[in-house]
């Protein structure tokens, strides 16, 4: 989860910190593919947005998503382990699914992080969830469930744990679940926690903390598969993550960004092109966004590094990564949006030709915990403070 979600955001750091000044502003795109740059001339930018509120009641909304089954409904994951249903603005009254007899009761970083439904939702019946559970200081878990006869109702005793993770401390447990274009189901995980990465997570190919995780959940192979093209011949995907708490694929292109948050300096956002990224290294702990970490030089060769990033400082301190818009707004298409948790500020991100773009698009008093995207390409926004989510438009 954001590091910034349950507890008090981080003083900025004397000397160290610029005010949450924006870093990049226009960097090369590493390698090709993906078919994310505009063809002709694109709209302006940065384009003005606006926010208009669509639900409320929310008790700390994590995460937000669709079912990709023609319902039009949204689904609203809440961190203290219950699923809630928001159909034409109103929350259903009954929880789409309760485990939070299942998930780790303290907060904080822990609780339920993750929800995805599979392509094919209608036929399948069957969803995923990424949640710590009450096992030592709260292990990963990534579960399936089953739906029972009513549609806006999951079944919780369905459960089916697929995937267990020891989490030898508390912070640090990513939490995005996401199908990628491939119908595989990728799982973003933090570094195991403390501070630093005391373990060396991040840059061990054979752990799987700190890690993107890719594993065939489909095919029928139990518990999970492991995919032709992993690149450690595990589950392992790509490595040198921190915090991967979001992550998306851009519905249109199959690119991939990762937000990866910070440890005391630089929040970033990382990007693949489609049919990229087996063995990507993203730099952590060797790196903290383009610097070096824990010393004054420090060898770079072979990893990615991001195409966006920002400071610490006047408010900033935990990036909550977001979606390419691809709605009905013309002036919005084909924008990266990302914010923060602690600042409430919301930026765009631009992929034009070779290079990025990124501005900031509107400052707001959200506490962002998440992003959501509905069926039409819609996106959405959630205040973890106050439990409301909102639609990002124009005015």
């Amino acid at each position: 989860m954001s590091d910034a979600i349950g507890k008090s955001c981080p003083p900025a750091e004397a000397g160290r910190v610029l005010g949450g000044l924006l870093l990049v502003l226009s960097i090369a795109a590493c390698g090709g593919g993906g078919g994310g740059a505009a063809t002709g001339t694109p709209p302006p930018f940065p384009p003005a947005i606006s926010l208009t509120r669509v639900a409320g009641g929310l008790a700390q909304p994590v995460t937000i998503t669709h079912a990709g089954d023609g319902s039009a409904r949204l689904f609203v994951g809440e961190h203290g382990g219950r699923v809630r249903i928001i159909r034409d603005g109103a929350v259903a009254p009954v929880p789409f699914l309760d485990i939070a007899n299942l998930v780790t009761p303290a907060g904080g970083e822990q609780g339920l992080l993750g929800l995805a439904f599979p392509p094919g939702f209608a036929a399948r019946r069957s969803l995923y969830v990424n949640y710590t559970d009450r096992t030592g200081v709260g292990n990963t878990v990534i579960a399936r469930f089953g739906l029972s006869a009513d549609a806006d109702r999951a079944d919780p005793l369905s459960r089916q744990e697929l995937l267990t993770i020891v989490q030898p401390f508390a912070n640090h447990n990513g939490g995005q679940l996401a199908f990628g274009p491939d119908g595989l189901l990728y799982i973003g995980t933090g570094d195991g926690g403390s501070g630093g990465d005391p373990l060396g997570n991040g840059q061990n190919p054979a752990a799987l903390l700190g890690k993107l995780l890719r594993i065939d959940i489909l095919s029928g192979a139990a518990p999970y598969g492991i995919p032709p093209g992993n690149p450690f011949g595990s589950a392992v995907w790509s490595l040198g993550l921190r915090n991967p708490w979001r992550f998306s694929f851009d519905r249109l292109t199959g690119d991939l960004y990762v937000a990866d948050v910070g440890q005391n300096l630089v929040e970033e956002v990382n990007f693949q092109p489609a049919g990229s990224g087996a063995g990507a290294n993203y730099g952590w702990n060797i790196m903290e966004g383009s610097r070096c970490f824990g010393s004054a030089t420090c060898a770079t060769a072979g990893l990615t590094l991001p195409v966006a990033e920002y400071l610490h400082g006047n408010g900033d301190c935990s990036v909550t990564g977001g979606y390419v818009y691809r709605g009905a707004a013309a002036a919005l298409r084909g924008i990266y949006f990302y914010g923060d948790f602690c600042s409430g500020r919301i930026w765009g991100l631009r992929r034009n030709g070779a290079v990025f773009e990124s501005a900031l698009l509107i400052d707001t008093t959200l506490s962002i915990s998440t992003f959501g995207e509905d069926e039409a390409g819609e996106l959405y926004v959630a205040d973890y403070a106050t439990g409301e989510i909102f639609r990002i438009g124009t005015p």
